[in-house]
Formats: C-alpha cells, structure tokens, sequence
C-alpha cells in the first residue's frame, strides 16, 4: 500500500482527547497536514484522566509543551500505598529514578489542560485544522485514500484523507466502523469520582498528593489537583445510577474516609464503568486506534491516558519515517504489534493487578501487601525498580524492542 503523506490528502484525526491532539501536534510540526475533528462543540472539562508520568512528560518535551502544562498542574514528588484501619504508609520518593528520566515525579492535571495547550497551538498553524462539532458517521477506505462521512450542526459532508486515526474514546465509530472486536471484559462494579475542596491532608498523617488507600472496609484513591481532593470510591452494582450520583451517597462516602462536622462540598462528581479490553488489532489498511479506541483499563495506577500519548508518539515517529521515505506502510504494521503487545503484556496486568490488591477483603491479605510496600519502599534497589515499571518507563522502554 502507497501512503503518501506528503500530498493532496491530510491525515485525518477522529478524537480531540488529549492522544489525537498529541498526534496532531506532532505531525503538524513535522510537517503533516492535518485534519482533528471532534463530535463534541467544546472540550469537556470533566473528572476524566488527571497522572501524568514521567517518561509521558518526556515525550512531550519534545513538543515543547511540558513546562506549560506542568505551569498549569501540581508537581507530586511522591506517593503512597496506605493502609486506612492502621495508619501504616509506605511512601515513593521518585526522586530515586535519577537519570532515568528527566521529570522525577508525578504532575496532577486535568487532561483538558492539555487538550486546550494544543488545540490553541493548532489553531495557529497553517497545516493543521480543528473542527468541533463535526462527529465521524462512516468510514471506508479506497484505493489511495480513505473517505469519512461527516456530521456537523449544518450540514453532512465527506472528507478524505491519507490515512484516519481513531482516537475517539473507548465507543470509537471509527474501530466500529473497521468492524475491528474489542476484546476483555468489563467489571461488575463502577467507579465514582469526586471533588471536594475540603483539607483532606488534616486527617491523615503526612498523607501525599497521591494516594492509594487499602481497607477492607471501602478501599479507596485519593489524588490532588490544585485546589481540589479529587476521590475514587468502588460501588455496588446493585446501586442504582441516581443513588451513586446523590449528595446524600456522596456526603456518606467522604464522611467515612473524613469524620467532619456538616457537609463537605462536593465539585465534580463522575460515575464511570470499568472495562478491561484491548482492540484485535490497531491497524487495518488506512485505519489506525490508539488510546481508548484501542485499549480501556482501570484508572488505578494512571495508565490509560498516558499509555495512549505512548502510541500516538509512537505512531508519530513512524510517519515521520513514511513522509521521508525512509520507510513504507509495513511500518505501521510494527505500531500495531509494539503498542498493542506492550499493552496486553503490561498495561493490563499491571492494572488488573492494582485493583486486585486494593480491594482486598482479608485483613491478613491486606496486611502482608502492605509489608510489602513497606519494603519496598524502604529498600532502594527494589524501589528504583519499582518505580521504573509503575512510572511505565519499563513499558515505553520495552515497546521498542518488539519487531
């Protein structure tokens, strides 16, 4: 197949999340046309994706983006794996990676922060076009190009292009449309997250910004963004949607992690289901995934947003080299089996793993996985490598070596 990147037809980008608008930026400032359409009239700025990893800061470093998005966000130092009945916590330096990376921490920002960076830099580039409000209906390829169906407020229109990118979440019309399965599974249970301005670090001994809270009771996350406690708490699936969503479930949920006097005020508040799937493949012919579109896990251990910006630099790379003629469509080939393994052989054990070990019903279970951490955490050999496979520097690392 002759993908020419380099004429009439842009690359097309189903998704202005913040993986399609990665890809966007990093094409457009090599050069690569683009097209970004996005089915919503505005960027979203819900509870969605917040932990930014150190070798995902890396990347974006490279397009020249990290300082601004970090100006907007909480520098986390370190995180902990508590354990609420004890009080016990084992803390991660992140310092300890060293020259591993060249950011040794978490940043704590809303991906919306940094989907509003890049759409503001795209808008500004003559070889680079935002449209909101236009939502991808069809897709089909031909021969030497691939063809969209378009719907806007206005009008219904087709649009080609060279290749089209799906990054358009985990319901993506265009993995749909490829007729490409999504395999796994989906829990029972969902997830709520809420915001609260309230100190929550009163209540705690020397709790972080980051926080992953073990009780048989009612596990739970904590995690800090600027002024807001943002809180994770697991749910019954038997709860209907408006009792998870209500004040009244949202006051008992925080008043059990924080015995206070009144009410706490509550910002924010998302219920979500979990899923666990990996798309069959990331590539068929015109049509590529990545982030959602191709793989959903559980949020626990800030995987999902990150490995997807993984793949979009990854992608990014390899049509850069088919631009140059330094290499041909097979290349993409080599996107799906690095990016997609990596994710089966990582992503999804890691998180599968995380939840497991959260959730933990026996106290005795608990106890000895919160030995553990402490270990860990204590010893500086098995941290630094702790730290390099749950920052993903293991997995980034580890997707190139795949051919």
């Amino acid at each position: 197949m002759d993908i020419n990147l380099n004429g009439k037809h842009p690359v097309i980008i189903a998704g202005a999340g913040p993986v399609g608008c990665t890809l966007g930026l990093y094409l457009a400032k090599n050069n690569i046309p683009i097209v970004l359409l996005e089915a919503e009239k505005n960027l979203p700025e819900d509870l969605r994706a917040s932990t930014w990893h150190p070798p995902t800061l890396d990347m974006l470093d490279e397009l020249d983006i990290t300082d601004e998005l970090i100006s907007s966000g909480l520098k986390v130092p370190n995180y902990q794996y508590r354990d609420r009945k004890t009080g016990q916590y084992a803390d991660f330096d992140l310092a300890i990676l060293g020259n591993e990376t060249r950011h040794h921490y978490r940043l704590q920002a809303e991906q919306f922060r940094l989907t509003r960076i890049i759409c503001e830099k795209l808008n500004k580039m003559p070889n680079a076009e935002v449209r909101f409000g236009h939502a991808v209906s069809d897709v089909y390829q031909e021969e030497t190009s691939v063809k969209l169906q378009v719907d806007s407020d206005d009008s219904q229109y087709q649009i080609s292009g060279s290749i089209v990118f799906g990054g358009d979440g985990a319901n993506s019309i265009i993995r749909r449309k490829a007729s490409i399965d999504f395999e796994g599974f989906t829990y029972p249970d969902k997830f709520l997250v809420a915001s609260t301005s309230y100190p929550l670090e009163n209540h705690f001994d020397n709790l972080a910004w980051v926080n992953y809270v073990a009780d048989p009771d009612e596990w739970c996350v904590l995690l800090r963004c600027n002024n807001l406690w943002r809180c994770l708490f697991p749910t019954q699936p038997e709860d209907t949607e408006d009792k998870l969503l209500s004040d009244e479930y949202i006051q008992e949920r925080l008043h059990f992690l924080a015995k206070i006097d009144g009410d706490f005020d509550i910002g924010h508040r998302t219920l979500y289901n979990v899923h666990q799937r990996v798309a069959k493949t990331y590539r068929i012919g015109r049509i590529l995934l990545g982030g959602d579109a191709a793989h959903v896990n559980n949020p626990l251990g800030g995987m999902g947003m990150n490995g997807g910006i993984h793949d979009a630099i990854n992608l990014g790379e390899k049509l850069l080299m088919i631009s140059k003629n330094e290499a041909n469509d097979k290349v993409l080939d080599l996107y799906d089996r690095q990016r997609r393994i990596i994710c089966e052989r990582f992503v999804q054990k890691q998180t599968i793993e995380n939840k497991k070990l959260l959730e933990e019903k026996d106290p005795y279970a608990q106890q000895k996985a919160q030995e553990k951490y402490n270990k860990t955490a204590s010893n500086p050999e098995l941290c630094k490598q702790f730290l390099i496979r749950t920052s993903m520097i293991d997995s980034v690392r580890e997707s190139y070596k795949i051919n």
